[in-house]
C-alpha cells in the first residue's frame, strides 16, 4: 500500500482530524492549514451540498490535509458523484450489517472489484490529465469509513470489520449512546463495552477504530481505549464557543 494515508490508517497510527459543518470554503481553508491529518466535510448533518463540497475540496486542495466526505446515507448514486469530486475518502453513516458495508464497498470501487461508474473527465482524475494513475492506483488508496451507531451494528461488528475494503470502524458517540438508551452517558458500562467490541473487531481484522470527540482530554481517553482515527471539535463548535466567549467578556464590562 505504500505510505499513503490509507496505509497509515491500516497500520493504526494515530491519525487526527476535525469536522467541517458550516459548508464554508473559508473555514475549510483555515482548517486545512491548521495541522490536521484529515478533515471531515459533513454532508449528513452539516450545511454542505454538492456545490459547497466542491468549493471546500478546492480550498483544501492546496494543503497537506486529506478531505473526507460524509454522505447523507449509504447511497451509490450520490457516492459516485462525490468520489468524482476528488476527496481522499468517504464516510457512510449508520452501517448496521456486513451486507450494508459490502454495498458501500462495491459502490466505492471501479469494476471489476465494484460498481463505481467510470468517467475520465472529472476533478478526481485531474480533468483527464491524471486518469491512468487515478484509475490504477489513487482510487485504490481512498479511505472507506463505516459508522457504527446502533446496537445492531455493534452486534454485527465482527462481520462488518471483516469486509475487506472497509478501512475504519467509526463510532458516532451521540447516536450510539442514544440508540443504546444512554444519551451522552458515555461512562456507562454498556457504552464502554460497545466501544471495546469496536476496537477489538478493528484490531482483529487489521482495521482502525475511529471516533469523534469534543476535546483533547476526551480524545486521550479514546486513544487509551485503542481508538486511533480520532477527530476533535468542529468549525461550528469552535465558532459557537469562541463567539460566546467574546460576548461574555464584553458583557462583563457593562
Amino acid at each position: 500500500m505504500g505510505d499513503t494515508l490509507r496505509a497509515r490508517v491500516r497500520r493504526r497510527e494515530k491519525i487526527f482530524g476535525s469536522w467541517l459543518n458550516l459548508g464554508s470554503s473559508i473555514t475549510a481553508e483555515i482548517a486545512a492549514h491548521a495541522g490536521f491529518d484529515w478533515l471531515l466535510l459533513d454532508g449528513e448533518h452539516g450545511f454542505s451540498d454538492y456545490n459547497t463540497l466542491l468549493h471546500q475540496l478546492q480550498a483544501i486542495g492546496g494543503s497537506p490535509t486529506a478531505p473526507i466526505v460524509r454522505l447523507p446515507w449509504n447511497d451509490q448514486a450520490f457516492m459516485k458523484r462525490v468520489l468524482d469530486l476528488g476527496p481522499a475518502g468517504i464516510m457512510i453513516p449508520m452501517v448496521n450489517t456486513a451486507v450494508e458495508a459490502e454495498a458501500a464497498a462495491r459502490a466505492f470501487l471501479y469494476p471489476p472489484d465494484g460498481t463505481r461508474g467510470l468517467a475520465k473527465l472529472t476533478r478526481s482524475s485531474g480533468y483527464l490529465a491524471n486518469f491512468p494513475s487515478y484509475f490504477a492506483t489513487e482510487s485504490r488508496d481512498l479511505i472507506l469509513i463505516c459508522q457504527i451507531e446502533t446496537p445492531e451494528a455493534v452486534a454485527n461488528i465482527d462481520a462488518i470489520a471483516a469486509v475487506e475494503r472497509v478501512d475504519v470502524l467509526f463510532v458516532g458517540p451521540t447516536d450510539l449512546s442514544v440508540n443504546l438508551g444512554l444519551l451522552d452517558k458515555t461512562e456507562d458500562p454498556r457504552f464502554q463495552d460497545a466501544l471495546r467490541k469496536v476496537v477489538d473487531a478493528a484490531k482483529s481484522h487489521g482495521k482502525a477504530a475511529g471516533v469523534l470527540t469534543t476535546s483533547s482530554k476526551i480524545a486521550r481517553d479514546y486513544l487509551n481505549l485503542g481508538f486511533t482515527f480520532v477527530a476533535t471539535s468542529s468549525d461550528m463548535l469552535v465558532a459557537t464557543l469562541g463567539m460566546r466567549a467574546v460576548a461574555k467578556e464584553l458583557n462583563a464590562l457593562r
